[in-house]
């Protein structure tokens, strides 16, 4: 029964099943085919080629070949039976020097007259040979008697032995005569132009990609943070126009941020001085009446410092080499300072270009929140080739799943968990993903082993 004969049910069957197969035909596709632009575009020009030569030489095998072989083999069959024709007209008492004589000098074969012996046995087939099957299809077409075939043998000669009623006749012609010996030449020929091309695509390629690739590297660069250094517009107009693009996109938000930054400092400027002209002025208050005051401008102080700070994300500060374990040592000493239990641990190269200051005060945030939270923390780093990665675990009471990406959102504070007697402006997570994500990585929250809470940064190097 076909597909159309099983009705509706039958159709959609056969499509899901089109579907199904059609899609784990491009997941193997996909996984076995490169990744890289690269190698696939060398992919796109090599692919066509080798089919193309692999078809032409084919053809050229299949018909070429084996007609031209056909053919020289028909011609010497042709000869070896002239040659025992006049044989068989030539008077046996006579010397038979003229036949050998007009089969050299006119067919170029030679002729020689053997006892009345058996033939040999046949030998072995050549596994792919056109010229034995060609000329042994043809030899017997045209010669009647028995006759035995060598051209197996290494020499430019080809023996034939044609058994006569009183004698054997042996007959010797050039191989080449026999088949098509310059494809060889044709075949070098072939592969040698597509070496050459493909020399030429490579080359090609590889400065067509290369400004892409550069690309790709400025604008990760770029969104962790480093300088992008000696990066101008090459390659193809549509790479430059793209690269063009990005340089446009890279002084905006650097103009942007020099912006912000400036009126930031203003604002700072300005608001410093209103606080301080408080201090002085509580100064002169008694010492009961004015110590409430100074508490809360000392508070208002730290939390605008906090405000800035997130709102300024440090732009001018340049990305270098740092030592991380140092790092999470002196995060773990000012964490012991602050009373509670710490220690740390890095694995792994310690060296990582990244902006220290931010960074230190990225995980610091982390560390900060986790001391006033809980009693001990575990601080621990580890480095591979692709990733820096920092913990922060700590046994207090941790976030409610549901609520840690709410948190990351500013100035959200969590009653239960993260309350606002235990100060703070509820800016620390989330100028601690703003600096990760500055560095192309970012901060999630998960349970901790130790059964609070567990910060992770993960940034690439």
């Amino acid at each position: 029964m076909s597909v159309a004969d099983s009705g509706p049910s039958g159709l959609k069957t056969f499509a899901g099943w089109l579907r199904t197969a059609n899609a784990r035909f491009a997941a193997w596709f996909n996984r076995v085919t490169p990744k890289g632009l690269y190698p696939r575009s060398l992919l796109i020009i090599v692919t066509p080629m080798v089919i193309l030569q692999s078809v032409v030489a084919f053809v050229f095998m299949e018909r070429h070949y084996n007609t031209v072989t056909r053919r020289l083999s028909a011609a010497v069959s042709q000869d070896i039976s002239a040659v025992v024709a006049l044989y068989d007209v030539l008077p046996k008492d006579k010397e038979l020097s003229a036949l050998r004589r007009i089969a050299w000098r006119n067919l170029g074969l030679n002729v020689a007259v053997l006892p009345p012996d058996p033939l040999p046995p046949p030998g072995p087939k050549p596994f792919f040979s056109v010229l034995d099957s060609a000329l042994s299809r043809e030899i017997g077409r045209r010669v009647k008697a028995p006759f035995w075939i060598d051209t197996v043998g290494r020499s430019n000669l080809i023996e034939v032995r044609v058994k006569m009623d009183d004698a054997v006749l042996r007959i010797f012609a050039q191989r080449n005569a026999a088949y098509a010996s310059n494809s060889h030449i044709f075949l070098l020929w072939m592969v040698g132009t597509s070496l050459v091309l493909l020399t030429v695509a490579i080359l090609f390629l590889r400065n067509q990609i290369r400004p892409i690739e550069n690309l790709a590297d400025a604008a990760e660069a770029f969104g962790k943070g480093r300088d992008v250094e000696n990066f101008r517009p090459r390659g193809a107009r549509e790479v430059r126009r793209a690269a063009v693009a990005f340089l446009e996109m890279k002084r905006r938000i650097e103009r942007q941020i020099e912006q912000r930054t400036t009126m930031l400092a203003g604002v700072s400027h300005d608001m410093r001085t209103i606080l301080t002209r408080f201090k002085l002025e509580l100064a002169f208050l008694p010492e009961g009446e004015s110590e409430a005051l100074k508490k809360d401008v000392d508070e208002l102080q730290g939390m605008l410092e906090a405000y800035l700070a997130f709102a300024r994300g440090d732009p001018g500060e340049q990305a270098a080499l740092t030592d991380m374990s140092e790092l999470i040592e002196d995060l773990r000493l000012n964490a012991e300072r602050d009373g509670a239990t710490a220690t740390a641990s890095f694995m792994g190269p310690p060296l990582v270009e990244v902006k220290a200051d931010q960074l230190k005060r990225c995980i610091g945030n982390l560390v900060n929140n986790a001391v006033r939270h809980a009693g001990t923390v575990a601080i621990s780093g580890n480095r591979d080739a692709r990733w820096l990665i920092v913990t922060v675990d700590d046994d207090g009471p941790g976030i409610p799943e549901e609520k840690r990406e709410e948190v990351f959102r500013p100035f959200l504070r969590l009653d239960d968990a993260r309350n606002q007697d235990a100060g703070g402006s509820g800016l620390g997570l989330s100028i601690a993903r703003d600096v990760a994500r500055a560095h192309g990585g970012d901060v999630t929250l998960a349970d901790s082993p130790m059964g609070g809470l567990r910060a992770t940064v993960r940034i690439p190097v």
